[in-house]
């Protein structure tokens, strides 16, 4: 049982790894393309049907891309088809949320400081907003606002501002964040899976059967790849910020996000308009310095306060009453604050940590024991913490920490 733990914080670097990976495939791919399709030129030797072409040089050869619309006259014999890379980024997003936010939720997911809720309900509202998210957004692309793309994008921007602002009223700030950043990822492989690539099927069908395919379909799928492409750098930030508390940690957690939102269109606006040939929009990058320096501005407002008494009037669960009657639990609570609660307090007297480091409190014993895991882990198998040993921890003393852990676990 003790190795459980181990095995658990593995597998989460895995899946971690391989969201890592896959999104490096999807958004390069994805970027790939837009810089492709925008960067199309015509001539006069095109071949019915084709838009335009682009030459390119890589890997000590020459590419010569045509792009046709809506398709080739006739079905190519080799076709490749763009699509596992969003479905593996978005499959193992999903379970590393449920790694660290369902199956943390106490600790990362549910703050009884903004919402009085049980952890399954946290975890119901989580799961729900990305369903409901999807829905709402392909509703809004389906109605009469497709013919007008700028005013879909303003209220889609709109809706996502509103979603932060709701996430953070009863989430912790670094989930709020996540959050915001897992429903526009999954409106962006909704997109791949139930528009796009459907789309595309019915133009394969129609060349197979003879057809004329109808133009109407490639419309509607580059809407909604418009869309990804400018969402893209935002959901990157969003997924990154969980390691920053002055993103999530602050009172304007919410309005950072939406300027970043804004960072996405001023950023991908240059790329786009250099790669379409209109030339350096440098003025974008002065707006995005603008949009940076007024998140740092927020950043600066007063931390989020956490009542911690409300949060320790949660009693101890059954497994971590376990921890507190193992053997060998006096030595470890004796030791940890000690050697921890420099930054892990509820007021950190350590230069520069103004806040316990992921809300993570070590000074008491229900402290502790609510900790047992990330203590065994972080101080007792390895020697993450504290970090650089700046409170002298000794060998013997971690070794301590790992006979408790396992004698809890046994």
């Amino acid at each position: 049982m003790q190795d459980l733990a181990i095995i658990w914080d593995w597998t989460g670097f895995a899946v971690r790894w391989l969201h890592v990976v896959t999104a490096i495939a999807w958004i390069g791919s994805s970027f790939y393309f837009v810089a492709l399709d925008l960067g199309l030129r015509r001539a006069d030797d095109l071949p019915p049907g084709a838009h335009g072409e682009e030459w390119q040089v890589h890997g000590g050869g020459f590419y010569h891309i045509r792009k046709y619309l809506v398709a080739p006259e006739a079905m190519p014999a080799h076709l490749t088809w763009f699509k596992w890379e969003s479905y593996a980024t978005w499959l193992s997003g999903a379970a590393l949320l449920m790694i660290v936010y369902w199956a943390g939720g106490e600790l990362y997911l549910i703050d009884p400081n903004k919402a009085d809720l049980a952890l399954w309900q946290g975890i119901a509202i989580s799961a729900l907003s990305l369903t409901v998210g999807w829905l709402v957004y392909d509703r809004l692309c389906r109605s009469g606002l497709a013919a007008r793309p700028t005013w879909l994008m303003v209220l889609l921007f709109g809706l996502l501002v509103a979603l932060g602002w709701g996430y953070d009223q009863i989430f912790t700030g670094r989930a709020a964040l996540l959050h915001l950043g897992a429903v526009t990822a999954t409106i962006m492989t909704a997109n791949v899976f139930f528009v796009i690539m459907p789309n595309q099927r019915i133009v394969v069908a129609d060349l197979r059967a003879g057809r004329v395919p109808d133009a109407k379909y490639g419309r509607i799928a580059k809407l909604r790849s418009t869309h990804n492409n400018y969402l893209t750098l935002p959901v990157v930030f969003l997924m990154l910020s969980n390691h920053y508390p002055l993103a999530f940690a602050t009172e304007w957690n919410w309005l950072i996000a939406a300027l970043v939102f804004l960072m996405g269109v001023t950023i991908r606006h240059f790329f786009n308009t250099m790669h379409a040939g209109g030339g350096m929009k440098w003025w974008t990058w002065a707006v995005t310095a603008i949009l940076f320096i007024a998140i740092m501005w927020l950043s600066t407002a007063p931390l989020q306060h956490v009542d911690y008494e409300a949060a320790e009037a949660r009693p101890l669960s059954a497994a971590e009453r376990r921890f507190a009657g193992a053997e060998g639990f006096d030595a470890v609570a004796s030791i940890i604050p000690g050697r921890c609660a420099m930054c892990h307090a509820r007021e950190p007297f350590h230069p520069g940590i103004h806040r316990a480091p992921k809300d993570l409190l070590l000074e008491t014993e229900a402290d502790i024991a609510r900790a047992a895991r990330a203590v065994y882990l972080h101080s007792g198998v390895t020697d993450a913490m504290p970090p650089a040993n700046v409170s002298f921890m000794e060998e013997d003393e971690r070794r301590l920490v790992v006979a408790w852990y396992r004698a809890a676990t046994r």
